[in-house]
């Protein structure tokens, strides 16, 4: 049984219906991934990134579908965002550095996405009538006290430390798509999203899976923070993708967790990457980052319960497709 919402029936956790929707972002991993899923569902797609993080070559394909159309620009700017071509009845606000590496090298750039980005997308959804949905993340728990974390939780954040500046960017910007519901009645959600990996990722952008399989390709070796305890519960991109465009098609507000149900620590994650590419890499022990979080597996009741969404591809599956997507690169180059 499907979950109704909009005027759309979600039988597998997929919306359909929309005719032209933004993706801020959009040539980012996941934004890219969902620019894709909404051309295959009959959607026309503006794709708007300044590519300060995000990669041409990651849309390039999209290019060949009439549909699909990319501007180079940045969503803090209001007169780039007003001028789009629309109107949209979906804006999917993706645009933001969301790795260490990307937003420790752009920390204010990371701070005015949140901010001023956040107020220009919502007001162009406000100003179409479309559905606005930000991606937040797990980051906004911090350090979490509460295990597993659920969407009432307030978190454990350092708003000083050196990972303040995603963390309290997205706290902030689900304040402000809160605040802007409130007074506008603009019509948005917010979803929480863990540790997304897949095809499309950066080898340089200074998350685990990435990092480890380039490692691993390479025959260097795995670089494991801290002894490698610490946890993380995996979510494989498609799974992703089918939870934000389930909140995206409900009436729901959230916030709603969207995450992986298997939680592992990140020195099982490199024995197993080791072991799917058959490298002879070794394992080394490195400095663990300032505020590296202990544990972190999200509570996903709500998004089963509302949306009827559950994670479908196990850590492993997942991850031999990614490495799988990662030789093919590395031999055509």
């Amino acid at each position: 049984m499907g979950v109704r919402g909009r005027g759309r029936v979600i039988g597998d956790v997929t919306g359909r219906g929309w005719r032209r929707a933004l993706v801020t972002g959009g040539a980012g991993f996941v934004g890219s991934h969902l620019c894709a899923r909404l051309l295959d569902d009959g959607t026309d797609v503006v794709c708007l990134d300044n590519l300060s993080t995000g990669t041409r070559s990651n849309v390039l394909e999209l290019d060949r579908r009439r549909r699909f159309r990319f501007v180079r620009g940045d969503v803090t700017d209001e007169d780039v965002v007003h001028g789009l071509p629309g109107p949209f009845d979906l804006v999917l606000h993706f645009a933001c550095p969301a790795s260490p590496a990307d937003y420790l090298r752009l920390p204010l750039e990371t701070l005015d996405v949140g901010s001023s980005g956040t107020r220009n997308a919502l007001e162009r959804a406000r100003r179409d009538g479309a559905r606005f949905l930000l991606a937040s993340t797990s980051e906004v728990y911090g350090d979490p006290l509460e295990h597993p974390q659920t969407e009432s939780y307030w978190g454990n954040v350092n708003p000083v430390g050196p990972r303040s500046v995603y963390d309290e960017s997205k706290r902030f910007s689900e304040a402000l798509v809160t605040a802007h519901r409130s007074v506008h009645g603009t019509d948005a959600a917010i979803v929480r999203i863990f540790n997304t990996y897949g095809p499309r990722m950066r080898t340089g952008d200074g998350r685990a899976v990435p990092t480890f399989i380039a490692q691993a390709l390479d025959g260097t070796p795995l670089t494991v923070a801290g002894d490698g305890s610490q946890t993380r519960s995996l979510t494989y991109v498609d799974d992703t993708v089918d939870g934000v465009l389930a909140l995206a098609a409900s009436a729901e507000t959230g916030p709603v967790n969207i995450g992986g149900g298997e939680e592992i620590t990140m020195l099982e994650l490199a024995r197993r990457v080791v072991e799917l590419t058959g490298s002879r890499s070794r394992i080394r022990f490195v400095e663990r980052p300032v505020d590296d979080p202990e544990r972190r597996r999200p509570d996903t009741r709500l998004a089963a319960e509302r949306l009827g969404w559950r994670p479908r591809v196990g850590w492993s599956e997942g991850l031999e497709s990614t490495i799988g997507w990662f030789t093919a690169r590395a031999v055509a180059a």
